[in-house]
């Protein structure tokens, strides 16, 4: 018997600072999260940013939290059930981190009998913090407690037409009828070091204004590529003009050099340069969250506010959008029915 498992990041139980502390504890001691030696790792996580950013971060995860719950966790829940109703198959829902795991995931599907599962990670682009590191621990959690069960992944899906489709048209109905100057396409960042460690050809990457749009095989796991081709992609189904829209990057953490132009300085800059109104899409996350409601919606807004701007609209994520939904449901029943998809 066949089976589906949607796999997003994960959230704190609470937004209290112990149960934040806790999950940053185990996001950032990941070795592809955070990923220098142990010890270091280490020193650095338990040391140093375990005893100072939690109290923060539980600040940041109030302003957010619903009565249900995490976003994240109540909007990723509602979209497997909303899947569910659209495919025979059952489907499943688990996280990266936390207390919803891979293991649980699997265990549901395994008491119902399913012997072969398509996992999809909720995460249109490859990255190693994301895609990377729940394929590894998915295979690591078979092989020592379901050794039988047959796991087949789902590959990034940043340029799938139908997914382009989907997202453009979420991102024009989000933003019908308002005028907006720019918009801001907003990638979750990660250290510039993740994107020459995945460059499965050990020369492509040069991290400069040519590699990204070189072909090559690197590309299939270049976060960096993957997110300029989502913006290029839904830009001409849109039908921007050039000086219209961007790219940027996300919530850096640390001083090692991450992936640029940053998000919040670019919102900087475009409110000096005199752009009154501004849009800004978040591609990178399938399900709205702590990103892009606390940190784009919120710090961004005030960013762009103090710096002369006057109307900042957040578009959201794709969360539970009809499309959306119908096209997850449609990967997994063309799973089940060839176990390949078109």
């Amino acid at each position: 018997m066949k089976g589906a498992l949607l796999v997003n990041l994960g959230s704190p139980d609470s937004p209290e600072p112990k149960d934040v502390k806790k999950y940053l504890g185990e996001f950032l001691m990941d070795e592809r999260v955070i990923d220098i030696p142990l010890v270091a790792r280490t020193a650095l996580v338990k040391g140093i940013i375990l005893n100072t950013r939690p109290k923060a971060s539980a600040a940041a995860y109030k302003k957010i939290w619903w009565d249900e719950g995490s976003p994240l966790i109540v909007l990723s829940e509602r979209l497997k059930d909303k899947v569910q109703e659209e495919t025979s198959l059952p489907v499943a829902l688990a996280m990266r981190y936390g207390s919803m795991t891979i293991k649980k995931g699997l265990q549901e599907l395994s008491d119902k009998g399913c012997d072969e599962v398509f996992l999809i990670p909720l995460y249109p682009q490859f990255a190693m913090a994301t895609t990377e590191t729940i394929l590894v621990l998915a295979e690591e959690i078979r092989q020592a407690h379901f050794p039988n069960l047959k796991i087949e992944s789902f590959p990034a899906f940043y340029n799938n037409p139908e997914y382009i489709d989907v997202l453009s048209n979420s991102i024009k109905q989000s933003l019908e009828g308002k005028d907006f100057e720019h918009l801001l396409f907003s990638y979750h960042g990660v250290p510039e070091r993740h994107i020459k460690k995945s460059d499965i050809t050990k020369s492509h990457c040069k991290i400069d204004g040519s590699c990204c749009a070189t072909p090559s095989k690197a590309h299939e796991f270049c976060y960096r590529h993957q997110c300029l081709e989502v913006t290029r992609l839904v830009a001409q189904k849109l039908n921007l003009e050039p000086d219209t829209f961007s790219t940027s990057f996300q919530s850096r953490l640390g001083f090692d050099p991450w992936l640029q132009p940053y998000t919040d300085r670019t919102i900087e800059r475009l409110g000096k340069k005199g752009i009154k109104t501004m849009a800004i899409a978040t591609p990178a996350f399938v399900s709205d969250c702590l990103e892009t409601l606390e940190e784009i919606a919120m710090e961004g807004e005030e960013i762009f506010h103090e710096m002369g701007g006057k109307e900042f609209t957040t578009v959201p994520c794709l969360n539970t959008d009809k499309n959306w939904v119908s096209l997850l449901a449609k990967w997994i029943n063309e799973w089940s029915n060839t176990n390949t998809i078109a």
